[in-house]
C-alpha cells in the first residue's frame, strides 16, 4: 500500500473501526503498562511545568494525564473524529494535524511526543520528514519521544494470525527484512522498525545522545492477552520494563520500542 493507501486506512481505522483511547485504557493491561512507561519517561526527561506537543495524539489520554499534571499540552491528530473527542476533555488544545507537517514556529514546545505516526509511514524520507519536524518545533535542549513498532514482534504478531499464514513467501521475507507490513494485516502499519533503524533515523535529523527502550518491557505481551491481571502481576511486569527495556537482546520482544533524543 502506498502512503496515500495508508492515509486513508488511518481515517477508516481509527475512525470507525479501532478504539485507541480503549486500548490504551480499558482493553487490556498491556495499555496501561504502555501508557504509565510513556508517562514516565517523558515527565523524567522533561519535568512540569513544561510546553509539549502530542503529536498523533488520538483522543487525548496522554495530553489530558499531562495537563493534569501541570504541563501545557497541545494535541495534533490526523483524525477528525478523534480530534473532535480530545476537545472535549477541556484540559489541553486540540487540532487536525499532520506530524510531516506541524503548523508551529521553532523552538515552540519543551518536549515533543510522537506515540503513532513513525509507525504509519512508509518511507524512510516520510518519517526523516516527520522527525525533523519535531526536531525543528522543540526547543534546543528539549526532548524529542517517538515510538515505533518493533520489527520481530510485528513478524510474530502476524505469524500467530491464521488468517495472515497464507501470505507470500515474498511478503514475509519483506516484512523481516525491510519492515513492510504483510499486506493482509487489518492495522494501517506503514513501516516496523529494529531498535536500530530507528535510533539512526532520529540521529540523522540531528537529535543527540538518542536512546531506545523497549516500552512495555519483555511482559507486555503476556498483558496484552491475559484477562485477569493482578497489581502485582502489574508491577512486575514494570519493574521487566524498567530492568531490561534497554537491553539489546529483550527490547525486541516488547510491544513498542521509544526512542528519546536531545534537541
Amino acid at each position: 500500500m502506498d502512503q496515500d493507501g495508508i492515509d486513508a486506512a488511518i481515517q477508516a481505522y481509527y475512525g470507525s473501526v479501532f478504539d485507541e483511547h480503549a486500548r490504551l485504557t480499558t482493553r487490556s493491561a498491556q495499555g496501561r503498562l504502555e501508557f504509565e512507561r510513556t508517562q514516565e519517561v517523558v515527565r523524567t526527561a522533561t519535568p512540569a511545568p513544561a510546553r509539549v506537543l502530542d503529536v498523533g495524539g488520538a483522543t487525548g489520554v496522554h495530553a489530558d494525564a499531562l495537563a493534569r499534571s501541570g504541563y501545557q499540552v497541545v494535541l495534533i491528530d490526523p483524525v477528525e473524529s478523534q480530534v473532535a473527542a480530545a476537545r472535549q476533555i477541556g484540559t489541553f488544545t486540540a487540532a487536525v494535524g499532520d506530524a510531516r507537517r506541524l503548523d508551529f514556529p521553532e523552538d515552540s514546545f519543551d518536549a515533543v511526543l510522537m506515540a503513532g505516526p513513525l509507525y504509519h509511514l512508509a518511507e524512510r524520507e516520510e518519517r526523516l520528514q516527520a522527525l525533523n519536524e519535531a526536531r525543528r518545533v522543540c526547543r534546543p535542549g528539549g526532548f524529542v519521544h517517538a515510538a515505533a513498532i518493533p520489527r520481530l514482534l510485528a513478524f510474530a504478531a502476524a505469524a500467530l494470525d491464521p488468517d495472515l499464514l497464507d501470505a507470500s513467501l515474498d511478503a514475509w521475507l519483506d516484512l523481516l527484512r525491510h519492515g513492510a507490513p504483510v499486506p493482509s494485516l487489518r492495522f494501517p502499519g506503514g513501516h516496523f522498525h529494529t531498535p536500530q533503524e530507528l535510533q539512526e533515523e532520529m540521529t540523522e535529523v540531528g537529535l543527540r545522545n538518542v536512546t531506545v527502550v523497549g516500552l512495555e518491557g519483555p511482559a507486555g505481551v503476556a498483558l496484552e492477552s491475559v484477562a485477569e491481571v493482578t497489581d502485582a502481576d502489574f508491577s512486575a511486569a514494570m519493574q521487566l520494563a524498567r530492568t531490561f527495556g534497554d537491553m539489546p537482546d529483550i527490547r525486541d520482544f516488547s510491544n513498542h520500542l521509544l526512542g528519546s533524543g536531545i534537541v
